[in-house]
């Protein structure tokens, strides 16, 4: 069974490109398998720093197939030029492989993305204004349009022409906006045209064949469980499911094909936009993380919100992805404090939990912390578990068991080669309570 999932475990920006990165070195295929590109993955390597919006995190392998699943949603005009950037540093696209199924985020779908914010006012969801919902919203009433429309521009015209009607009355009705020209759309993605048709094609049919020949097989996932819209903190969710269940659909891939589910999960707790966040922390705490972390949003530049690591959450998140091993990632950040809470269970309503609640519960829940011994030193340079400090070793073993499920995989930086493998970790295992 050839096929590894990387997941986020928290509310997305966990580094989870980072990750694919150093994995994509073990495997033959990339896909990027469901959300859009309203989150940057980030990685870096000896060309320099990269932040991916649509495009899978292996395409610094030249060896490595990329995809673009079904799962995602796409805007056009981003993709073209993420790819002319990235062509223009020497990275080679020659292979890139763009799902037919995909569907379009269009010039009215950031419009309404954008009406919608502004109409809920202090309600508003936090989204990044990118037309990620109004897109998933579209697919799911069956009045999306497809990359593979794009093939056939006569027929691609027609259906525009039968959306835009639609959409226009809604503009007027419920947003008092005027109306957006078949011609304003047309002008924003043909001269996208020429670099995305070549890539344009079916994927189930090579990721088939990959599967049949026992060729290694890497989903990549986007933000985390808690943003996920069954499972997530509803309705400050995004309108995918990032769960690796939502992944392996998005991709195509059969779920007894997958043998290794890895989630990404930060050694503290961060989130964009608004919802309940029961371990954030605001003053001088919450800041240095942020600082220290460099906790802003790699496609909004928007501050994240920071707090500390949350094992509810993050066991909840393991118990719906059934996660076989977890990446740490960011211990380094950690360097310095004197005491690292954790959030061992929720108060709610004076009784003591571990489950996440409804969101109207959530919002009002209290932490219940146990306080580990903080560490002194850099850990950036360690690169392996006994160059730590004993209590950071401590702190990644009490995440481990308060889990359930191992961490094989250690990052104390965003370099590939900053990266810790635990020996004697065993990949098997369940989350706790499963």
């Amino acid at each position: 069974m050839p096929a590894t999932i990387v997941a986020g475990v928290q509310w997305g920006d966990e580094g989870k490109g980072r990750i694919v990165d150093l994995l994509a070195a073990e495997v033959d295929m990339v896909i990027r398998c469901q959300g859009g590109p309203n989150a940057g993955h980030t990685v870096i390597n000896e060309r320099g720093k990269f932040i991916l919006h649509a495009m899978p995190s292996g395409v610094f392998f030249p060896e490595v197939q990329c995809i673009i699943g079904a799962g995602t949603v796409l805007n056009p005009v981003g993709l073209a030029e993420e790819m002319r950037d990235l062509t223009a540093q020497g990275i080679d696209l020659s292979g890139l492989l763009i799902s037919e199924r995909a569907h379009l985020i269009l010039p009215y779908h950031r419009l309404f993305d954008r009406l919608e914010e502004e109409r809920l006012g202090t309600r508003r969801i936090g989204s990044t204004g990118q037309g990620i919902a109004p897109a998933y919203a579209d697919k799911a009433a069956r009045t999306g349009l497809r990359m593979g429309d794009l093939l056939d521009m006569d027929a691609f015209r027609t259906r525009l022409r039968e959306v835009l009607a639609w959409k226009n009355r809604q503009l007027r009705a419920l947003y008092e906006h005027g109306p957006i020209s078949e011609d304003e759309v047309l002008s924003q993605v043909e001269p996208a045209m020429a670099l995305l048709t070549p890539h344009i094609g079916d994927t189930v049919g090579p990721v088939c064949e990959a599967l049949r020949q026992g060729r290694r097989l890497l989903l990549e996932g986007q933000l985390g469980v808690m943003r996920d819209l069954d499972w997530g903190v509803y309705p400050y969710v995004t309108s995918s499911c990032p769960t690796p269940a939502g992944m392996a659909a998005g991709a195509g891939v059969p779920p007894h094909q997958v043998d290794r589910i890895v989630g990404v999960v930060k050694a503290y707790t961060t989130a964009v936009g608004a919802g309940p966040f029961p371990t954030e922390l605001s003053g001088p705490e919450g800041d240095h993380l942020r600082e220290r972390g460099g906790e802003y949003g790699a496609t909004t530049g928007r501050p994240r919100r920071c707090g500390w690591f949350d094992a509810v959450a993050v066991a909840w998140a393991a118990r719906v992805a059934g996660f076989t091993e977890l990446a740490l990632t960011k211990i380094d950040v950690l360097d310095g404090l004197e005491q690292l809470p954790v959030c061992t269970a929720y108060r709610e309503n004076g009784r003591e939990t571990q489950h996440i609640p409804s969101t109207a519960v959530m919002h009002e829940v209290e932490p219940i912390y146990t306080a580990l011994p903080g560490w002194q030193g850099n850990t950036s340079r360690a690169r392996s578990m006994e160059d730590l400090p004993e209590e950071a070793r401590l702190y990644v073993d009490e995440i481990e068991r308060l889990v359930g499920v191992p961490i094989p995989l250690v990052s104390v930086g965003p370099e590939r080669d900053a990266m810790i493998r635990r020996r004697g970790v065993r990949r098997e295992g369940g989350p706790r309570g499963a």
